[in-house]
């Protein structure tokens, strides 16, 4: 019976070890049940859902190309995740999902997302398309006014999400943490 418990009791410390290991970083969404997928065309014209990158880790941010901040950090933040990755980058898909469908037309995403990395994507759709995708991920995105009808920005969620290799949503990250707690969580899914 001592051996027995002995074994649990060693059973029971390698499992809160595992546990421990396994934390992510960022916050743990793991069984939400919304952003569940996408219909929308990449930069090159393609139609793709979030079944056409099945087998990666796909982390999804909402935006638009002449975002002043969130936007630029974030890619540039992913960029940089992408380099400290090395070689398991491959297995990374990140995709920037436009919230200004007007004037972020499938030539200007093919410019924008690659430019931070060749891997990225740019995703592009309708605005119907765009307002059921931003709604299936509880996206809040909203024009403001500029000086010229032309000249608007969109306040936006700032969030990314992290979906396993699997197609499930899995993490939420925090905008502008610095790419090290990113690095973690990705190394975590892709291990």
């Amino acid at each position: 019976m001592k051996k027995l418990l002995a074994v649990l009791c060693m059973l029971m410390i390698l499992v809160g070890c595992a546990e421990k290991r396994a934390a992510f970083t960022n916050t743990d969404i793991t069984g939400l049940d919304y952003a569940k997928g996408f219909s929308l065309k990449d930069h090159t014209g393609k139609p793709v859902t979030l079944e056409s990158y099945k087998g990666k880790v796909v982390v999804v941010f909402f935006g638009f190309t002449q975002c002043p901040d969130v936007c630029p950090t974030t890619m540039s933040e992913m960029a940089a995740v992408m380099k400290e990755l090395g070689p398991q980058a491959d297995q990374v898909q990140v995709l920037f999902v436009t919230l200004d469908p007007e004037r972020d037309t499938q030539e200007l995403l093919a410019q924008y997302a690659p430019a931070f990395d060749k891997r990225f994507a740019g995703l592009y759709g309708t605005p119907a398309e765009i307002a059921t995708t931003a709604k299936e991920f509880k996206v809040f995105y909203q024009k403001v006014p500029g000086k010229t009808p032309d000249t608007y920005t969109i306040d936006h969620t700032a969030g990314s999400y992290v979906f396993d290799k699997q197609g499930k949503v899995r993490l939420f990250l925090r905008h502008n943490q610095g790419p090290a707690p990113i690095v973690h969580d990705l190394k975590l899914l892709l291990s």
